[in-house]
């Protein structure tokens, strides 16, 4: 039997293509789910004009979102994280809270369009892609840094560890100039050594 198709088929066809199937498929399957009619004079046209407007809403659609991707030429996010040591997030960046910076910028992108294959959790520069439609993609460019809280902790944790490294050299020094000190005193005993043991032979000779 000739059917219409009304939608893509794999295998099949695309939609307002004439093709012959089995009549079993056409009438159990294909007519039945809506994917097909029979292919007369009048349903050709309909389904043919159909397939016109449809591509039509999707140049349409397609050339919106091109004039839209320019709204985001050189935008910038920034977000200011809570970090620890290691340049982590005590958190993430997700594309929800990228979808409200972009809102306060005059962007309305649902969140669902923005491109993050999972929340970002490192401090950095990253750039985010925005799905405009199925042939269109926008960027931006999302900046991550510490917030004041985690630069002040950086801050205080450095101080610390110079304080410790001073008072380790210090602590290296006064064994060194205990060291020092005592290899002198070793050499003063040394030194005295001989004398008093010239000493100890006179005597014993006044003594015979």
């Amino acid at each position: 039997m000739r059917l219409i198709l009304r939608k893509d088929i794999e295998s099949l066809g695309e939609v307002g293509d004439v093709v012959e199937v089995a009549d079993g498929y056409g009438l159990n399957y294909l007519i039945p789910k809506g994917l097909a009619l029979h292919a007369t004079a009048s349903t050709v046209r309909a389904t043919q004009h159909e397939q016109r407007l449809r591509e039509a809403q999707i140049q349409a659609a397609k050339r919106s979102a091109q004039d839209y991707a320019g709204e985001f030429s050189g935008v910038e996010l920034e977000f200011s994280m809570r970090v620890g040591a290691d340049g982590r997030l005590f958190g993430s960046v997700t594309n929800r809270m990228i979808e409200d910076a972009l809102q306060e910028k005059g962007l309305d992108v649902n969140r669902r369009k923005i491109v993050l294959d999972e929340p970002i959790k490192m401090v950095g520069t990253y750039d985010v892609d925005i799905r405009l439609h199925q042939e269109v993609r926008a960027s931006v460019q999302v900046k991550v840094m510490p917030d004041e809280a985690s630069v002040a902790a950086a801050a205080e944790a450095e101080e610390a560890s110079a304080a410790e490294v001073e008072e380790a050299a210090e602590a290296a020094d006064e064994v060194q100039d205990e060291a020092e000190a005592s290899a002198e005193a070793t050499e003063a005993v040394v030194a005295d050594e001989p004398e008093e043991s010239q000493d100890a032979e006179g005597e014993e000779k006044k003594a015979e």
